[in-house]
């Protein structure tokens, strides 16, 4: 049995141990790298302190690159953008305004709010439901060519093709601008480290591996997405203004698709998903550009970009990951197994049993061009049913599933939940309904562990921590009963991916119980399920619409599984409803039989 622990004052204990020791951590090695920032300067010639701080603003660049593209998934040329709004905000203000304190503050807060706005503006262009990435980063790129022109049409204003140069700035010494630049990396590194490994960035980490499960358990994709950009957006403003605070120059190469290119090499080239591998590849092959740009001003990008598609063919994660394995094969104790979470019961929420129907389906049919997939579909399900969708394959019950948990899925007709139309709705919102939906296949995040998928699928019912991660992993009794039954509950600290392929299902499936869900739609739940496990499943199933009055729309292709647990059956033929009675009526029906043995394929009209 699973370890379960009470809610109260033990738990807040171990939470808040949990996030000082965190705290403590990241402390300490914020302060190490802070002291070798301190005395760096006094060991480094005037030249490589000068490319230093270029390199250490442009690193925290990187790590916002590192957050959009090695842990969410996004492919974006765009940072360089912002970078250039913050350089342009100071150098414009500066130029044009005024000179001073109060002008910096305006200049850098003008800078950021820019970046963000921007950010704001392409977030909803690019990530909408159903965006293809591909139009993220093509967004992304036009972005950077739009700021460019912008420049260049900006005249004796923006400086044109040649960059605004010889504004009034702080000259202080370089010592103080590297400590500035370096300090302003490792808050912004310490910071993105709390967040990447908090309960939230675990969420990041999902949208990446599966974008279209993290919809369907009611998580807001889009708006995550939109909000990191902008964060990251507001970031490469301030290291922008930096940028030109402290070199006195800005041209149109600043906010450039070049840069922005150039980001996305050294995050790959140090390990992107690492933090900390982005960081020195940014560093590293910035000050490295710098010396052969003298050296060898005709070779040194070409060897930038053989080192590029060496280490790409050779460690396609980057650098970083391999440094980390070395570095766990040789020192004691270094290796870190992901810490399995102790479970317990999710604080019961009261049932609120009301007058309208759970589900209500009219005239719902889907088509792709001049194929029919689903013709007129009228049916309702009732509380503390359980109701299976059978026929042969194609007839049209997967199509059907969808249109139930994605507004944007039929072609016409009305479905309501609980006397509400779900209109045009995405499946988040589908799932703030009472929906939710288990695929054909399993459907899981396969570089998290059992426990993380079970957080994750938890968002809706407790948000995550944007700082740190919890010790206790709250589930409904369901979904508790799914993961003890099928042996999950001594896989919680094993990767997904790891996973039998009956477990991966009955982890699915625990995923959307999580979601304490008032209709379950469940496509084949029991595949690559064994007889013993089919049985468990069967009960929970059962009990879930006596004790908790779910509705529950099951496909499934078993008869005998369909016969034991089912309250009615709805037969679907060629896109039609041909049967809709009780198990009886249908699953011994001569007209089943006929279909299942495919002697039926040339049937006519909507059935008896």
């Amino acid at each position: 049995m699973v370890e379960q622990v009470q809610n109260g004052p033990a738990k807040g204990r171990r939470t808040a141990a949990r996030r000082r020791s965190d705290l403590a951590n990241v402390l300490k090695v914020s302060v190490a790298a802070l002291v070798v920032l301190g005395v760096a300067p006094f060991f480094l010639d005037i030249y490589t302190i000068n490319i230093l701080i270029r390199a250490l603003l442009l690193a925290a660049l990187a790590l916002t690159v590192d957050l959009l593209w090695g842990y969410t998934g996004i492919l974006t040329f765009g940072q360089s953008a912002f970078f250039g709004i913050g350089a342009y905000a100071c150098a414009l203000v500066f130029t044009h305004w005024g000179f001073g304190a109060g002008w910096a503050i305006l200049a850098l807060a003008l800078g950021i709010l820019t970046a963000m706005a921007v950010a704001a503006l392409v977030g909803w262009l690019a990530f909408y439901h159903g965006a293809s990435p591909l139009y993220g980063s093509i967004v992304t790129l036009a972005l950077t060519i739009v700021v460019t022109q912008i420049i260049y049409a900006g005249g004796r204003t923006t400086g044109s093709s040649s960059g605004l140069s010889g504004f009034p700035t702080y000259y202080w010494p370089l010592e103080t601008w590297f400590w500035i630049a370096g300090a302003f990396l490792v808050v912004v590194t310490a910071l993105a480290w709390l967040f990447v490994h908090s309960d939230m960035g675990r969420v990041l980490v999902a949208i990446r591996e599966n974008e279209n499960r993290c919809a369907y358990l009611g998580i807001p994709v889009s708006r995550i997405k939109i909000l990191l950009l902008v964060a990251s957006g507001a970031i490469g403003a301030i290291a922008g203004f930096g940028y030109a605070a402290f070199t006195n120059v800005v041209a149109p190469e600043l906010a450039g698709f070049l840069l922005g290119t150039e980001l996305l090499i050294w995050v790959a080239l140090g390990g992107r998903g690492t933090l900390i591998g982005p960081v020195i590849g940014a560093i590293l092959i910035d000050v490295t550009s710098s010396y052969l740009s003298g050296s060898l001003p005709f070779y040194w990008k070409l060897l930038v970009g053989i080192l590029f598609v060496v280490v790409i063919v050779a460690l396609p994660q980057g650098l970083m990951p391999e440094v980390t394995k070395i570095w766990r094969r040789f020192v004691p104790g270094a290796r870190r197994k992901a810490e399995a979470p102790k479970l317990e019961p999710a604080p019961a929420r009261g049932v609120v049993h009301g007058k309208e129907q759970p589900l209500t389906v009219r005239g719902v049919h889907r088509h792709f061009g001049s194929l029919q997939v689903l013709q007129g579909i009228d049916f309702e399900a009732k509380e503390g049913e359980l109701l299976s969708l059978v026929g042969p394959n194609g007839a049209g019950k997967t199509t059907l599933i969808r249109c139930l948990a994605d507004g944007y899925e039929r072609s016409g007709g009305d479905i309501t939940i609980f006397g509400k139309d779900l209109g045009r709705w995405p499946p988040e919102r589908c799932v703030a309904l009472g929906i939710g939906r288990k695929f054909q296949t399993a459907n899981v995040f396969a570089t998290l562990t059992v426990g993380e998928c079970l957080r994750v699928a938890r968002y809706r019912m407790a948000p995550p921590s944007i700082w740190t991660s919890d010790t206790t992993l709250g589930l409904p009794e369901a979904a508790l009963r799914i993961v003890e039954e099928t042996g999950l509950a001594q896989s919680l600290d094993t990767e997904a991916r790891h996973l039998a392929h009956g477990q991966k299902q009955a982890l699915e499936l625990a995923m959307v119980l999580a979601l304490e869900p008032r209709i379950v739609l469940l496509d084949e739940p029991t595949a690559g399920l064994t007889r013993v496990e089919r049985e468990r499943i069967g009960a929970i199933l059962t009990s879930l619409t006596e004790r908790e009055r779910l509705s529950i729309l099951l496909v499934e292709h078993d008869l005998d599984f369909v016969r034991e647990i089912s309250s009615r059956v709805i037969v679907l033929h060629q896109g039609k409803i041909l049967l809709d009675g009780s198990v009886e009526e249908v699953v011994d029906s001569e007209l089943v039989r006929e279909i299942y043995a495919g002697t039926a394929l040339n049937l006519k009209g909507d059935g008896p």
